[in-house]
């Protein structure tokens, strides 16, 4: 059974797939990589390579499916199939690198619960009764990877390269995945993933938003796992 190698988004862990990692773990080996430790997207992707298996599939959400995007640009013929979720394959826009600058100065000044409570709008999630308990979870994660990693990932997010050839390119068999209501990566940015893609398939689950792991938690799987089992 091919491993699953599961990419987590900025200043997230594990938990961030953990309903999907309770739901596969009995049927392949599973593993998650925090992307804590490298200021690059090269660097990052890099990282993973040296770390997974010979051979894998990988999934990636928000800057994961980012980092994710990378390691098949490095080592197409490693990533047996790719699932790109709530993520964005072009290079940062100016005006989005002007705002990391601030908020990387906040952080450095020791407001890292500030900026991810402003950071983390209600909007990019969407309206539902575990929003609360969704934000909560969030911010445990970012409180303990800390200001530290907070700062390598903006670093690498603002320098990140455009990913549009590689997808072209790749013709594992791929899932593209977004929240309806995602207002950080919008549904017509993974339709343009999903026609640079070869061989991919297109996921919208409904009443969800930036983070359909934990707030469609079985739709979500669900969909991954017609994604490992398509042939």
């Amino acid at each position: 059974m091919t491993p699953l190698v599961l990419l987590p988004g900025m200043m997230c862990d594990a938990r961030l797939y953990q309903p999907q990692i309770a739901a596969l773990s009995g049927s392949r080996p599973l593993l998650t990589f925090p992307l804590s430790t490298q200021d690059s997207v090269l660097a990052m992707a890099a990282d993973v390579l040296t770390n997974a298996p010979p051979v894998f599939a990988l999934a990636g959400l928000s800057m994961g499916g980012i980092v994710a995007m990378e390691v098949v640009r490095q080592a197409p013929n490693r990533v047996e199939r790719l699932a790109l979720l709530d993520t964005n394959p072009l290079a940062e826009k100016p005006e989005v690198k002007d705002r990391r600058g601030p908020q990387m100065e906040a952080v450095r000044k020791g407001k890292l619960r500030q900026v991810m409570r402003d950071e983390m709008k209600p909007n990019y999630l969407a309206d539902g009764p575990n929003q609360g308990a969704i934000l909560d979870l969030c911010m445990a994660m970012a409180e303990d990877l800390g200001s530290d990693v907070f700062l390598r990932q903006s670093r690498a997010l603002m320098d990140r390269p455009d990913q549009s050839e590689t997808l072209k390119a790749y013709a594992g068999s791929s899932l593209v995945l977004c929240g309806r209501e995602d207002g950080l990566c919008p549904v017509e940015r993974h339709q343009l993933m999903h026609d640079l893609l070869p061989n991919s398939r297109f996921e919208v689950i409904e009443q969800a938003g930036h983070l359909p792991t934990l707030e469609q938690p079985n739709d979500t799987t669900a969909a991954l796992i017609r994604w490992l089992e398509a042939t």
